[in-house]
């Protein structure tokens, strides 16, 4: 399957992979299937493009967008060429899942939703608080790419030809029966380099240190059956510590989403993986 350089993220999400590409890259080894449990808004798999890829994140409304895109993009790019780019629009849109109304809604009109909140947002960044409801500011841009046609129908094209399953749920569940041949690309929330770094707000859950020794006994329990996994996360001690039997480097990385512009810049991450 030819790769098609228009099949990029449709979506900008916290903790994009867009800056860090080059390095993984360098990194990847052959596989025959390619998992990734914690998708976002997929830079290195829309890069690889691989022709079969099990695609998991645990936003609910995320995945059924990667879905939509697979089955309905037409009439999703129709949804969307209806908005329009102002705050009293916007925050209409946005304030849908505060009511009966977003329960009612198809699965594509919600797709729809979440690109337009997503493409007029502040600073591009998906939020959501304890109930789980969408809280980002509006983005006062003044044309911004709504309605990216080629970018959705290449997707679509890309998904209709290869063999993609998309979960939505924890990232443990995402990796069960793997079988050897299979490459994991982890890219889990950060452990945050401070208290005020700490973005947790992908979903209402949250990811702390509980949740990341977890993803270690799944690395581990993947190592075992001899699957290669390539993990990236912040460079702190609790991680260097926790990973210290595995391969790690350190890498420098733009950060180019936060809330605080002084904290966007380059900042220490690490690759860990259990391949040469």
């Amino acid at each position: 399957m030819k790769k098609n350089n228009l099949v990029v993220p449709f979506v900008k999400w916290a903790g994009g992979k867009r800056q860090l590409l080059p390095e993984l890259l360098k990194r990847i080894p052959k596989f025959t299937t390619y998992c990734e449990p914690f998708v976002g808004g997929g830079a290195l798999f829309f890069y690889l493009q691989p022709k079969k890829a099990i695609i998991n994140d645990f936003n609910k409304d995320l995945i059924n967008t990667y879905i939509t895109i697979q089955n309905d993009v037409e009439s999703l790019i129709q949804y969307l060429s209806t908005y329009k780019n102002d705050s009293e629009s916007y925050y209409k849109i946005r304030e849908l899942d505060r009511t009966p109304l977003f329960h009612r809604m198809s699965d594509t009109e919600k797709a729809s939703r979440l690109i337009y909140l997503n493409k007029t947002c502040y600073n591009g960044l998906f939020r959501v608080n304890s109930m789980g409801e969408f809280n980002s500011p509006f983005g006062s841009y003044k044309s911004p790419n709504i309605v990216n046609e080629p970018t959705l129908r290449a997707i679509h094209s890309y998904f209709q030809n290869a063999d993609i399953t998309f979960l939505s749920g924890d990232f443990e569940v995402a990796v069960k029966g793997l079988k050897k041949g299979t490459f994991v690309y982890f890219d889990p929330p950060y452990d945050p380099v401070s208290a005020s770094s700490n973005f947790t707000g992908y979903t209402n859950l949250g990811f702390g240190k509980q949740e990341q020794r977890r993803l270690k006994e799944v690395c581990d329990k993947l190592n075992a059956k001899g699957i290669k996994f390539l993990l990236s996360n912040s460079a702190t001690d609790f991680i260097l510590d926790l990973y210290k039997e595995y391969n790690i480097e350190k890498i420098s990385a733009k950060r180019v989403i936060n809330s605080n512009a002084n904290n966007r810049g380059n900042v220490d991450e690490v690759l860990i993986r259990n391949y040469d």
